[in-house]
């Protein structure tokens, strides 16, 4: 391969003709391990030689030796904690490569920490629909370092109801619930756990990580109780119930699926299931059915689903 042919996303507000020729002198493995640098800073806030010796298998000279090239590149991006040998980002941090929002979210929400998706990227004849929505990737950056560190956040957050105000949050997941993506977080100004859309957060400062236990993970009930949803063919938009049964591989025409109580009107809004009592939703939307209603009581997140 011709390494110096390669392409990878820089960051515009890097971009300068020195940047791009000490890059392409680099090889193939060399950008990897600066991408898994750069995502580290950007979305965990830190990052140590440890961690990157064993994502590449590297000795800890060639480590240092990746840490040492990042720094070449973006000298402003790290403090260094050299008794540790732990690199934290620095307040002037601007990411060394540009990111996909999409695709770094899904990287985020399936726990893919390389950052790495430019390079060599052969595109299929594949498409998918458009997002009418895409949240601001610094925005994302910052949450995810707190989920990752245990951090609470303020953030200025727009609602429908109340308009802009900073709120104090303590960030535990970040949700796609198929049309948008949302943070779930314990709020201290209603002193529950929330959803919050993540476009309408304009603003994110990290707060410290000495919270109180019962606004973490563990405590969010809804989070935690496990649901079973049993879905089968609409009994009466549906003509041929077999086709919606190969359509969704369903077994003796049902659908179990797993989820959460605070993730399960999302997945019915989704995919538009008639969750009413009689199945009494009409339109050619509607082939799904909620068949156990009446087993899944008291879900506050069910109020979205059709027809509940």
């Amino acid at each position: 391969m011709d390494y110096a042919n390669m392409e990878y996303a820089i960051n515009k507000s890097k971009e300068n003709p020195l940047l791009k020729k000490k890059l392409d002198s680099y090889t193939h493995s060399q950008i990897k391990q600066l991408y898994f640098i750069d995502f580290s800073l950007f979305f965990k806030g830190h990052l140590n030689t440890s961690s990157l010796q064993e994502r590449f298998s590297l000795t800890p000279a060639d480590a240092l030796a990746s840490f040492q090239h990042y720094l070449d590149c973006a000298p402003e991006n790290i403090d260094l904690d050299e008794l540790n040998q732990r690199y934290f980002q620095s307040n002037s941090f601007k990411p060394l490569f540009a990111y996909d929002v999409r695709r770094t979210l899904t990287k985020i929400t399936n726990g893919i920490s390389d950052g790495f998706d430019a390079i060599e990227a052969q595109p299929y004849p594949i498409q998918a629909p458009s997002l009418l929505n895409t949240p601001d990737l610094t925005v994302v950056a910052r949450l995810s370092q707190a989920i990752m560190n245990g951090n609470a956040v303020n953030v200025i957050y727009t609602s429908l109801s109340s308009g802009s105000s900073a709120r104090d949050l303590v960030p535990h997941s970040i949700v796609d619930n198929g049309l948008r993506w949302h943070l779930r977080a314990f709020d201290r100004k209603s002193q529950t756990f929330r959803d919050f859309v993540l476009t309408r957060i304009s603003k994110v400062s990290l707060l410290s990580n000495d919270n109180d236990i019962r606004e973490t993970k563990r405590y969010d009930e809804e989070w935690n109780s496990p649901i079973k949803l049993k879905i089968v063919a609409h009994p009466k938009n549906v003509q041929f119930a077999t086709a919606i049964e190969i359509d969704y591989g369903m077994i003796d025409g049902v659908l179990e699926i797993n989820t959460n109580a605070a993730l399960a009107g999302y997945l019915l809004r989704r995919w538009n299931v008639d969750c009413s009592v009689d199945a009494h939703l009409t339109g050619g939307e509607f082939q799904l059915w909620l068949k156990n209603r009446n087993e899944i009581k008291q879900v506050q997140n069910l109020a979205i689903a059709p027809g509940y």
